[in-house]
């Protein structure tokens, strides 16, 4: 079993920062193959944000290109967001997996982008 513990949500203005972490815990931390961050808007399917491998792999929805940044550190990741606008608010959920899918999910953190 997999235990992600997340951190670093919280309101600020468009245009402002926010730096998530995520430290994974348990058993089964070995198997992971990938770490990464979804979010999920009022109304809208939880869409995936970003993702780094076990290999250093990085992957970005298009929206946050040139925003974003995903980073690893051993069993913790961490997502510096940076330019936020009001669409970027939405509840970030940190994930493990150990092949393609996600197996583990965080239990969620607010980001609010508003003025």
């Amino acid at each position: 079993q997999v235990q992600l513990s997340e951190s670093g949500g919280g309101s600020v203005q468009p245009g402002g920062s926010l730096r998530l972490s995520c430290a994974a815990s348990g058993s089964s931390i070995f198997s992971i193959y990938a770490l990464g961050w979804y979010r999920q808007a009022p109304g809208n399917q939880r869409e995936l944000v970003a993702t780094i491998t076990l290999g250093g792999t990085i992957e970005y929805a298009d929206s946050v290109k040139g925003r974003f940044t995903i980073s690893r550190d051993n069993v913790k990741v961490y997502l510096q967001m940076n330019s936020l606008k009001p669409e970027d608010t939405a509840v970030y959920y940190c994930y493990a997996a150990k092949t393609g899918l996600p197996s583990s999910w965080g239990q969620g953190t607010q980001v609010t982008v508003s003025s």
